[in-house]
């Protein structure tokens, strides 16, 4: 399989099977696209809460890039 091949199967592949159940998250933080897969939301809608400072939950920053807490998020979700 060539290189153009695997990334026609990344592009397509269904969001559930990109993330897996956040009960089976072990890493301390996520990437804004885990967080609002999880959160049921856009992207760009938790960059508004990150620059406003108006969501539910706040990411860290680290070397410029958002992380989510994914503590926080389950405390959110109630999970």
């Amino acid at each position: 399989m060539d290189k153009s091949t695997v990334r026609i199967f990344k592009k397509h592949k269904s969001k559930a099977e990109q993330f897996p159940p956040l009960n089976e998250v072990s890493k301390p933080t996520l990437c804004t696209a885990a967080a609002a897969f999880y959160l049921n939301r856009k992207p760009q809608t938790l960059r508004c809460w990150a620059s406003l400072e108006t969501g539910p939950i706040r990411p860290k920053r680290i070397s410029g890039r958002l992380a989510w807490s994914v503590s926080e998020i389950r405390e959110l979700l109630g999970v």
